[in-house]
This record gives structure tokens, sequence and C-alpha cells, in this order.
């Protein structure tokens, strides 16, 4: 494919990199909600569909979410927020989790990976609209059979939305006492267990569709090459911002675009 063809899809990833990557650092979400519904409908528009779109966009935010998560640990380990002891007793079972969401993904089509996703992102957008830092299920995290059911259960959602530990492992620790800055470092650590291994999976699993060239597997490395420095730009730059303004009516304002957007890919889904 020559390059000129490709221009559209250069200039939309530029657009979805930094829009990303600004609303993880302003909001603390993490950027794989914004990553795939920005994938589908860009690649949509741009005439890349396929009854396999949702996989690709999936897969190859999980693959983004790697790198950023790894510079995300650190950046929180070096400020005292990563609680390594939660990550020791919670990997595992978000590890195993992750590997069967992903085979799970693999199995079925882009219309229900649609319609989980659309499910999925209503709940998050509507906790993000109506969530309050005074709510919680328990003063400690879960143990024992009920940290593998849920740890697996956390791991394996993810997957199926294409996010790291942001979006879910953050609400879930505060809503078990722990702090929100604590719970965020720790959830970097969650979204390398969720990515690495669900995206070597990806990377095993034949993809005919989307016609997007430089994939392997699910992933498509033409969009990771683009997408990770320009998230790496522009969270520091959103977060810079986040940190002199108050963050609750903009997670409120981002929670209900959420709403918008995982609404309009379930309808979409549903009835084309």
């Amino acid at each position: 494919m020559e390059l000129i063809a490709l221009l559209p899809v250069f200039v939309s990833l530029i657009f979805i990199g930094a829009f990303a990557g600004f609303l993880a650092g302003l909001l603390g979400v993490g950027g794989g909600i914004v990553l795939v519904p920005c994938f589908f409908y860009s690649f949509q528009a741009l005439g890349y569909n396929g009854p396999q779109l949702m996989q690709v966009c999936v897969a190859t935010s999980l693959a983004t979410i790697i790198v950023t998560s790894i510079r995300s640990l650190q950046s929180h380990n070096r400020k005292g927020f990563v609680d390594w002891k939660i990550l020791q007793k919670w990997v595992p079972s978000i590890a195993i989790g992750a590997i069967c969401g992903a085979y799970l993904a693999a199995s079925i089509g882009s219309i229900v990976l649609q319609l989980i996703f659309g499910g999925l992102g209503t709940l998050i957008g509507v906790y993000l609209v109506f969530g309050k830092q005074s709510w919680f299920l328990a003063e400690n995290l879960p143990k024992g059979i009920t940290r593998w059911v849920l740890g697996s259960a956390l791991g394996g959602l993810s997957v199926l939305l294409g996010i790291g530990g942001g979006s879910l492992g953050v609400p879930f620790m505060s809503l078990h006492q722990i702090a929100i800055h604590r719970a965020v470092g720790t959830a970097a650590g969650f979204g390398l267990a969720i990515a690495i291994p669900s995206t070597a999976f990806w990377l095993l699993v034949p993809v005919g569709s989307p016609a997007l060239p430089f994939n392997l597997g699910a992933v498509n490395f033409l969009v990771f090459l683009f997408i990770v420095p320009l998230t790496f730009i522009f969270v520091p730059l959103g977060a810079n911002l986040g940190h002199r303004l108050d963050a609750k009516p903009l997670k409120r304002v981002f929670g209900l675009f959420l709403l918008l957007v995982a609404i309009n890919m379930m309808l979409q889904a549903l009835w084309g």
C-alpha cells in the first residue's frame, strides 16, 4: 500500500493519540477507554471496516497499554503511590482473567464486542457522572477465593473493553477504602497484568479484516508506533492542567461523553 493512501490514517492517529493522552492525564482515566472508540469510528470513517474491526481496536489498544503502564508505574512508584503488596496478591488472578477475556473476545463477533463495550462503557460513564468519593463497599480488599473470582473478572472485563487498570481498577480499589493516589498508582500495575498476557494472545490471533497494513495477529503495529509516542507527549500536558483544575466537573463531563459514545456504539451494533 502506498504511503499517500495512508495519509488519512496518519492524520487521524495524530489526533487520536493527542486526544487520548491528554484526557488520560487530565482526568486520570485509562487511555484505552478513549482509544478503542476513537479507533473504531476513525477506521470505519476511513473505510477500514469489517467483521473483526472491534478486535483490532481492542488488541491494539492493549498493546499500547503495555508501554504506557510501564511508564505510569515507574512515575507513581517514585512518588511512593504503588502498593506492591496489593499487586503481589492480585496480579495472578487478573492475568488469568485477561487471558480468558482475550480468548472470549477473539471468539465472538465484532458486533457482540461492540455491545459489550457499550454496556460496560455505560456503567463506567454512570460512575464517572454520579460517583462520589464517600461511596464504599468494604474497608479492605477481598481475600481468598473472592479475590481470585473478582481479580479474574476485573482482568477479563478489562480485556473485553481494551483497557488497562485505570477505568475499572481505580473505582474498585476506591470502593474498598484505598486512597485515590495509591489506587491510581497501583492500577498501573494492574494494567501490565492485563495488557502483557492478553497482547501475547492477540499476536497469535489471525485477523482477516479490516485491511489495515502492518498487522501482526490482531495488533496493528502502524497504529501502535504512532499512538505510544503521542501519549507520552500529551499525558504530562493533561496531568499538569489537571493539577490546576477541579477534576470533579471534568470527570462528569467526560462521563457524559463516554455515555453518549457507549450508547451510540450499542445502537449501531443493534441497528447498523
